[in-house]
């Protein structure tokens, strides 16, 4: 079963599930296109856990995906929704949408693979109900950062910290990745809580997408003019600043940057802007 998502190496597309994507695990009972084919759905049961991958692989852009999270009593349910190189060194941007038992809140776990090196994970809570409708989960990558954020809202920053010795995602393209998967071990309260099979089949829904990014292999001239790569791109502006702030003063659960017991000496990129 192929899906997939129509890019030319430099131009924006609005994504079309049957022209992008393939289907790595899970088909042909757990991956399937409902509304005419413009929700793909993600299903979990108690005999399989399905996912996806872009065909493509991207070095910098912008890139969005609506996200409908499995309603209900989601615990120890993961579903992932990432950006990965294919290397033992790889770089990696993460969401991870981890589920909870019936009015308890999803938590969103977000980390960050340089050079082959995560541990950077960072939650928050949202403050929708992620299960009850579509909402945006972006990405914007360029030389100087990687922004993370969630329907326009920046909740996290990667920034380009070479200079200090930091690892930056710079050399290696990534393809797009989604899983929903059974994570009971650790997903919901450390494994306390576990899946409820009672419940099954869990399903994930994907709708409107949109990828404007350079392939893999395309060049530096790619990247020339985009509007990601623009001097306005290359920094958070003073809203988007406040945004962030905001996320991390209501909404931030855990930060590998303040974890001690972990890291008694705080990584690198923690001390920098």
């Amino acid at each position: 079963m192929i899906l997939s998502l129509t890019t030319s190496y430099c131009s924006t597309a609005a994504g079309i599930f049957t022209d992008d994507f393939y289907v790595t695990w899970g088909a042909p009972n757990n991956v399937k296109l409902v509304n005419d084919g413009q929700v793909m759905q993600l299903i979990l049961d108690n005999s399989t856990a399905s996912g996806f991958a872009s065909k493509k692989t991207y070095l910098f852009g912008s890139i969005d995906m609506q996200i409908k999270l499995v309603p209900g009593n989601s615990a120890g349910t993961v579903t992932a929704y990432y950006f990965s190189s294919e290397t033992s060194n790889h770089d990696e941007v993460d969401f991870e949408f981890l589920g909870n038992v019936t009015g308890e809140p999803y938590i969103l776990q977000t980390n960050v693979f340089s050079n082959g090196v995560g541990g950077r994970e960072q939650r928050i809570y949202l403050w929708f109900d992620p299960a009850a409708d579509f909402h945006m989960y972006s990405v914007l990558w360029n030389e100087q950062h990687v922004i993370l954020s969630v329907d326009g809202i920046p909740i996290r920053r990667f920034a380009n910290n070479e200079a200090a010795g930091v690892p930056y995602l710079r050399m290696q393209a990534m393809r797009i990745f989604s899983s929903l998967w059974d994570g009971e071990t650790w997903a919901t309260r450390g494994g306390l809580d576990k899946i409820d099979w009672g419940q099954a089949p869990f399903i994930a829904e994907y709708g409107a997408y949109k990828v404007d990014a350079c392939e893999g292999g395309a060049g530096e001239a790619c990247a020339e003019g985009k509007w990601w790569n623009e001097g306005t791109y290359q920094s958070l502006d003073e809203t988007q600043q406040g945004q962030l702030s905001w996320v991390q003063r209501f909404f931030l659960v855990y930060d590998y940057c303040t974890d001690s017991s972990r890291y008694p000496v705080p990584l690198t990129e923690c001390s920098l802007p």
